[in-house]
């Protein structure tokens, strides 16, 4: 279980129910059933019933679920009721695209500088932002308040520029780089939470089931390959 009592494969799973729910208050959906939820989830009901207790969302047995008392909660579960100010290292190609997706600041992660160190980059426009260098990442942190840092850098930098995140006090770390991060503070207070995001590993494992035909051919309609590769076809505890 996680410091807030809700176990990993849970938190895994909310933001998904966030966005569902999001669409069904916009279709102006008052309730709805955790049958019916899970079902356009792609999750087992009992784990969605046990999901939401865990987080004291109740439902009226023939009712359901209140679909906007569910949104509020979940949102301030994950935190997406506050702003969590964002810095981006790296402003190639990556780096670029993540600035210029508006989607992040609409889920209140906005981006507020994107740091690199080739000079060919520094000073440059990035959407309504320009490109600083990285030796400002401690003058930014400060300015901007940032409080979660994302390394869209080469792989060759992506541990140094972790340590800098770490020293500089950056509490969450959003890793594109497939790099396997190691903190090496002396501070054992100093633990940022890191989040490995590798796109081409994500693509093999499409490339493994794609040679193999479609995953509902083979395990049956409702599989789903999770973020790591491991498919979920009901209950994921």
């Amino acid at each position: 279980m996680t410091d807030a009592g809700v176990s990993p494969a849970t938190v895994g799973r909310l933001p998904t129910y966030l966005r569902t729910l999001v669409d069904l208050a916009a279709d102006n959906v008052a309730n709805v059933s955790s049958q019916q939820l899970a079902e356009m989830v792609g999750v087992n009901p009992a784990s969605l019933r046990r999901d939401f207790s865990t987080l004291s969302i109740t439902g009226t047995r023939g009712v359901g679920y209140d679909v906007k008392a569910a949104l509020v909660t979940i949102s301030a579960a994950l935190g997406v009721d506050q702003q969590w100010p964002v810095v981006v290292m790296g402003a190639g190609n990556l780096g670029r695209a993540l600035v210029n997706y508006g989607g992040l600041a609409e889920r209140g992660f906005p981006i507020r500088a994107v740091l690199d160190i080739d000079p060919d980059k520094v000073g440059s426009p990035v959407g309504s932002l320009e490109v600083l260098h990285a030796d400002r990442l401690v003058d930014v942190i400060a300015e901007h308040d940032i409080l979660v840092a994302v390394i869209a850098t080469p792989i060759s930098a992506a541990q140094h520029v972790y340590d800098e995140l770490v020293e500089a006090g950056v509490g969450s770390v959003l890793n594109f780089t497939g790099e396997k991060l190691v903190n090496h503070s002396a501070d054992s207070s100093i633990d940022p939470v890191v989040r490995d995001v590798d796109i081409a590993t994500e693509l093999q494992i499409l490339s493994f089931y794609q040679q193999r035909g479609t995953v509902e051919d083979r395990l049956g309609v409702g599989a789903v390959i999770g973020p790591t590769g491991d498919l979920a076809t009901g209950d994921l505890g």
